[in-house]
């Protein structure tokens, strides 16, 4: 018999696609890449039409002896490495290491590792699609380029070991961007009113929000404003001039993304990044289900677009119409795909089969796997069914030419919820409302004026950040989680419950290459790379002329660099504090983790201490030196030095100047001076500082 030999990446998918296949095929795995750039150089030759050096990667020899000897021993090759760039390139390389015949048809895909998709591939094999090999080869070499080039700089001029990168320097401008306006904003007071009116047959009052004038909403932004307004109302009649019923349709969610799935694992799953990649992987690539052996049960998981085959979408339809009814299951034409370039070859991430729900395979999956199983299984059964619907009523409430609102939602038609229920945008009930009429008399029982403050813009979440990532267009669904992870890994951001800050490493970095590589953490060159690269993979755009028109202007920016860079580096400076071992003053160091003391008589000896730098500030607690601490993740803050007897502490640069109003230390925050004391939002300009400090006591 005809013996074929079908090679992946994964040995785990490998063994569930032998299954399918049978005894006449030898299934085998590369275990990934099998060539890349040498470790020892940049691989790439700028002086001959720039032309790549591969080399077999360290470790593959023997993995590559096999699969010689089994090619030798087949009659037909599939190269069925993964969906996408990546794949493509991986089974190039294979093709040329292997020695298979120049554009001889070998390569096959399937989006889904299920025993129909992958006996479709081997009937519709191809060749390898080089439009693909050649996005994949450009975009390598940018990112080599860019890392082979600059890293070295980091290492001379901060600290070695440390990298760059062209998606990961980027995304750490935008954390540190966001951190930066986190840090400047001033918070603006403001008040909130709301009014208690009784309605007849309701115990419950009847509440409503100030609104403004009967012509136009008023803010108010002072407990004067708020007291003058309170004042007219006082004794007031007031009529219902408006009740309104109408509805409001909630669209059903489109099936996951890369992306979408990230975010949504992060918000509802407590779900790193790296962790719903690779639990996604694992469904994907197979997993042992009681009475149905090993398959996969998601579709391919590295995909930006919302399209679904027209298999998928009758089988989820026909599970709808039989457990939800035939008039939940949506009549639009969802399978539309949205206006930005998207790998359309791919589909959305689904359930591979609709019977297999999450209650039948709960018992083969770790809780992990199910859980994150179940939110696919959900969603894109939900983006089959019809839009929810909500029964709205909204009134206005007139009084001494000031108006009041109030509304409320009940739902009508459950739709989509019944299966993937968000609460994200529920109004509250508001009880008597149905039964006002307009030119009705209400009673109030009380006024309720509340003072708040304008809050900063929140920091990053790895979820929030990979759902700006992809609005901006910064990478690609398969590079979000690396990226995070990377910067993470290197310290130039820590994560705390779930937020993201950069650390004073990572200020050091981002800082130098803004100011010797402004093009590279450009949010809008990447982009435009990223619009190149797509153009490569549309064979549109030749992937040498993109390198030849990138490399130059890094070459004269790295140069440039490194001599204007060189003129600031910092020696190491002398502080106050003795070496208690050998009475030599201590010097500042600047480690992975931040400033450190450390004695200039390195290797003789080797005394380091936590490094405590003062701000000139007294504690307003104990009276001792304020310093500049950080946590135990690198986030910077500022407490006493007599910590931990002295709890002191703030996250914004405490003055010398107290609050005229509460006698609190006033903040530095965004070029104002500003006091941290709930209720008090005294704040005044900065350069008012000298007339201020004179009044201090």
């Amino acid at each position: 018999m005809a013996k074929n030999l079908v090679i992946m990446e994964s040995p785990s998918k490998a063994k569930t696609v032998k299954k399918f296949l049978g005894a006449n095929y030898e299934v085998l795995a590369s275990n990934g890449h099998v060539r890349d750039f040498p470790k020892s150089q940049m691989g790439i030759d700028a002086n001959h039409g720039f032309e790549p050096k591969y080399i077999t990667i360290r470790g593959k020899g023997d993995v590559l002896a096999k699969l010689r000897k089994e090619v030798k021993k087949a009659d037909k090759v599939y190269l069925a490495t993964d969906p996408d760039r990546e794949g493509e390139a991986i089974a190039w390389h294979l093709a040329h290491v292997l020695k298979l015949p120049e554009g001889e048809k070998n390569r096959i895909t399937f989006n889904e590792v299920t025993k129909n998709a992958v006996k479709n591939s081997i009937k519709n094999v191809r060749t390898i699609d080089m439009d693909l090999v050649d996005a994949q080869q450009a975009r390598r070499m940018l990112d080599r380029m860019v890392g082979y080039e600059i890293s070295p700089l980091l290492w001379s001029k901060i600290k070695r070991g440390l990298s760059a990168g062209r998606v990961q320097s980027v995304t750490l401008r935008i954390i540190a961007d966001r951190e930066k306006e986190i840090e400047g904003f001033v918070p603006q007071e403001y008040w909130n009113l709301e009014a208690d009116f009784e309605v007849e047959g309701e115990k419950k009052p009847l509440v409503a929000k100030f609104y403004g004038t009967e012509k136009k909403k008023l803010s108010v932004s002072t407990k004067e404003e708020m007291n003058d307004i309170l004042k007219k109302l006082n004794g007031v009649e007031f009529l219902v001039t408006e009740v309104k019923s109408g509805e409001r349709h909630k669209k059903a969610p489109q099936p996951f993304t890369t992306s979408t799935l990230q975010q949504e694992a992060a918000k509802l799953l407590n779900f790193t990044t790296q962790k719903t990649m690779r639990i996604a992987q694992q469904l994907y690539e197979g997993i042992e289900v009681k009475g149905h052996g090993t398959i996969g049960l998601i579709s391919y998981l590295r995909t930006d677009s919302v399209r679904v085959s027209e298999e998928a979408d009758a089988a989820v339809k026909e599970y709808i119409k039989t457990n939800y009814g035939e008039d939940q299951v949506t009549k639009q034409d969802v399978n539309k795909a949205s206006g930005k370039k998207i790998q359309d070859a791919h589909e959305a991430i689904r359930p591979t089969y609709m019977d297999l729900t999450p209650v039948v395979v709960k018992d083969s999956l770790s809780r992990d796997q199910f859980r994150l199983y179940q939110l696919v299984w959900k969603r894109f059964v939900a983006s089959r069914m019809v839009q929810a619907v909500y029964e709205t009523i909204s009134v206005k409430i007139d009084g001494a030419g000031y108006r009041f609102t109030a509304a409320s939602s009940k739902l009508k038609e459950e739709g989509f919820l019944a299966v993937y229920a968000d609460d994200e945008d529920e109004e509250a009930q508001n009880g008597g409302l149905g039964k006002l009429e307009e030119n009705a008399k209400l009673k109030l029982s009380a006024l309720k004026p509340s003072q708040h403050f304008t809050q900063p813009p929140a920091h990053y979440t790895e979820g929030s950040l990979v759902k700006t990532m992809e609005e901006l267009g910064i990478g690609r669904p398969s590079t979000y989680a690396s990226t995070i992870t990377t910067i993470l890994a290197r310290r130039y951001v820590i994560k705390e419950n779930k937020n993201l800050y950069i650390t004073e490493l990572g200020e050091a970095v981002n800082e130098m290459m803004k100011e010797a590589f402004p093009t590279i953490v450009d949010v809008n060159f990447t982009v435009t790379m990223e619009t190149l690269l797509d153009s490569v993979e549309e064979g549109s755009v030749n992937w040498k002329t993109v390198i030849s028109n990138f490399y130059p202007d890094l070459e004269v920016a790295v140069k440039n660099a490194g001599e204007k860079l060189s003129q600031i580096k910092i020696e190491d400076e002398l502080s106050d504090v003795a070496c208690d071992l050998c009475g030599r003053q201590m010097v500042i160091k600047y480690g992975p983790h931040g400033k450190f003391l450390a004695c200039p008589g390195f290797p003789e000896c080797r005394n380091t201490k936590t490094y405590l730098e003062k701000i000139g500030i007294s504690c307003p607690k104990c009276g001792k030196e304020i310093v500049v601490r950080k946590t135990k993740k690198g986030r910077r803050y500022y407490g006493c030095e007599n910590n931990p007897e002295c709890d002191y502490m703030s996250w914004q640069k405490p003055t010398d100047i107290k609050c005229p109003k509460c006698s609190n230390l006033l903040l530095e925050k965004g070029g104002k001076l500003v006091c941290p004391s709930e209720g008090c939002g005294y704040q005044q300009n900065a350069n008012k500082e000298e007339q201020e400090a004179k009044k201090v006591i």
